[in-house]
């Protein structure tokens, strides 16, 4: 259920810089000390700062109300990847997290649409799911093949908070979910919120604490819409969840993978050793990065199989 990739061996010059870029990235654009809209600026800036993969075509839409980005790779199969961006539920867009859904949608050969649902304070908790709920709903009357969901950070916990949301109604769920980084107790009560503070150079739990406070609005922070860490998980789908070993978010994935396990959900919780939040949107700069990408498929090929070539 658990798996430790190693770290690549000596030093790496490329991950000193990738680790480099996202103490930056951490400073300028997820701190609280930073004016809200100059935060969302630098991280919009920031999804052209690498490239997009070859071979997918990006187009802007409308998606369920709400703006998207739409990625069609070559030779697609049948299927959607439904995406939601982490950044606090505050910060973040479809744009800041371009290349990496351009590089997960060309390893899975899906076309993918990556959300911008509204965010806090303008648009605390509820708003996100709501948005997220209508855009899976309109996949799936959109699309006969297979839907993975996924999200990374608060996208994360909103993929996994939305999949209750659709249990709890009835629908029909996503056939996969594929977590990266998911921040899925916004009351930070998980060990390594402590022990990880400082040594993660991209979060501080500070920054999550005033996250959790603009998003929640005073709503409960155990609710399964905010925390669904907190929830029944039974009967959710198989889940993949990857996480860096330096990260304050830790606990929150180990956690999360005990508790679907313990559910009877078919689990897979990789922890790679020696790197950070969301290290994954580090490609093709980090070659741990493409690494944990290209796993993706041979985990999801079971479930996308029903539409398989």
């Amino acid at each position: 259920m658990i798996e430790h990739i190693p770290a690549r061996p000596g030093l790496s010059p490329r991950r000193w810089l990738a680790r480099r870029m996202a103490r930056k990235a951490g400073r300028t654009s997820l701190s609280p000390n930073q004016p809200a809209e100059v935060q969302r600026a630098r991280m919009d800036k920031a999804g052209d700062a690498l490239p997009t993969a070859s071979g997918v075509e990006v187009s802007r839409i409308e998606y369920a109300g709400r703006p998207a980005l739409r990625f069609v790779p070559e030779g697609a199969r049948d299927g959607v990847l439904l995406f939601l961006h982490g950044g606090g539920y505050s910060r973040g867009s479809a744009q800041s997290h371009k290349p990496f859904v351009s590089n997960l949608s060309r390893a899975l050969r899906l076309e993918a649409v990556s959300l911008d649902y509204r965010l806090a304070p303008e648009h605390p908790c509820p708003a996100a799911i709501d948005d997220a709920l209508a855009a899976y709903r309109t996949l799936r009357s959109d699309t006969q093949g297979p839907i993975l969901m996924a999200g990374d950070s608060a996208g994360g916990g909103l993929a996994l908070a939305t999949t209750l949301r659709l249990k709890a109604d009835g629908d029909r769920l996503p056939d996969a979910l594929y977590l990266l980084s998911p921040w899925v107790d916004l009351t930070m009560s998980g060990e390594s919120a402590r022990t990880k503070d400082g040594i993660d150079p991209m979060l501080k739990t500070s920054y999550l604490h005033k996250g959790a406070e603009l998003y929640l609005h005073g709503a409960d922070g155990q609710s399964p819409d905010a925390s669904p860490l907190f929830a029944d998980l039974s009967g959710l789908p198989p889940t993949y969840i990857q996480v860096g070993s330096d990260e304050i978010l830790l606990d929150d994935s180990v956690r999360l993978a005990e508790k679907l396990a313990e559910a009877g959900v078919a689990v897979k919780c990789e922890i790679w050793e020696k790197l950070w939040h969301d290290f994954q949107l580090f490609a093709p700069l980090l070659p741990e990065a493409y690494k944990a990408i290209k796993r993706v498929p041979d985990w999801a090929a079971p479930y996308l199989s029903s539409q398989a070539d």
